[in-house]
């Protein structure tokens, strides 16, 4: 594969940076990989398995190498489309498009928003907290991260985070009644640094789970959608999520292997089952619907 190409590009309130590995000679359109907030850097093994096209990754805006002008306030899964819109007319598209989390979120929103830029979208596990039936307690869940963040900062709200994310079932109604769990056990400091722009915390938690994707949009669209789910994630919020927007699509979500990040190979600390993962979506992306 060819080494990484980057670019920026300015859109309205945001500088975006984006890798683009060229294949010339692919007939194919290119891939493009998301997450939020996961940047770039969370796809190299990934890309490396599409040496057959080429293959974009960016850091969504407030993420690593992508610039906010106010990097302490909201981002929008409506805002994340229309910088993809903008990076997908700069690259040329219609597009392929792998998102994960709330990099889904983002895409469904893109579809909705821009459905002639995408032929294919494989959704994996988007974190829809507004369309699972215990809503309620996850949407409180996800807003008491928000809240323990802006009052304590990243190792208290990350801790709660982790709880949320790993946590099988329907999400307790007095879940943020409960005992804080200790940042200690999964090896977070308890010191608060004072910063609050941290793109996931500060920025996304409560946008994207909170998000209500606009479905008609989505059903009217020409881009074929594929929701993915983790074999080993089932009962797991994001997981639950990708079944709910599943049905109301009228779409049998698909399994890959591995969880909630079964692409990863040994990015930021995490591996999934990358091989069989990627050979996964290779299939889905050439099996037509």
């Amino acid at each position: 594969m060819n080494e990484p190409a980057t670019h920026t590009l300015d859109v309205p309130g945001a500088v975006l940076t984006y890798d683009i590995r060229t294949n010339q000679s692919t007939a194919e359109p290119p891939l493009l990989l998301i997450g939020s907030p996961m940047g770039a850097a969370g796809f190299a093994t990934l890309a490396g398995h599409f040496t057959d096209r080429t293959v974009v990754t960016y850091d969504p805006r407030g993420v690593e190498r992508s610039t906010k002008a106010d990097d302490r306030s909201e981002s929008t899964p409506d805002q994340h489309a229309d910088d993809l819109h903008a990076v997908i007319a700069a690259i040329g598209g219609p597009v392929d498009v792998f998102a994960n989390s709330g990099g889904a979120v983002n895409a469904l929103a893109l579809v909705a928003r821009h459905p002639e830029d995408v032929r294919t979208l494989v959704a994996h596990e988007p974190a829809l907290a507004q369309l699972l039936p215990d809503r309620e307690a996850a949407l409180a869940a996800t807003q008491d991260i928000y809240d323990t963040y802006q009052r304590g900062g990243f190792g208290p709200a990350m801790a709660k985070f982790i709880v949320i994310l790993t946590h099988k079932g329907e999400i307790p109604a007095d879940l943020a009644d409960g005992p804080a769990p200790d940042p200690a056990m999964f090896g977070l400091s308890i010191e608060d640094d004072g910063s609050r722009n941290d793109p996931l915390l500060g920025q996304n938690i409560v946008s994207s789970t909170h998000y209500r994707p606009d479905i008609d949009a989505i059903r009217a669209a020409p881009t074929r959608i594929v929701i993915g789910v983790g074999a080993d994630s089932e009962g797991e919020m994001a997981h639950r999520g990708a079944v709910a927007v599943a049905e109301r699509i009228g779409t049998p979500p698909v399994t890959f292997p591995g969880g909630h990040g079964g692409f990863l190979g040994g990015e930021y600390g995490q591996t999934g089952e990358p091989d069989a993962f990627a050979a996964k979506l290779h299939e889905v992306l050439t099996t037509q619907a």
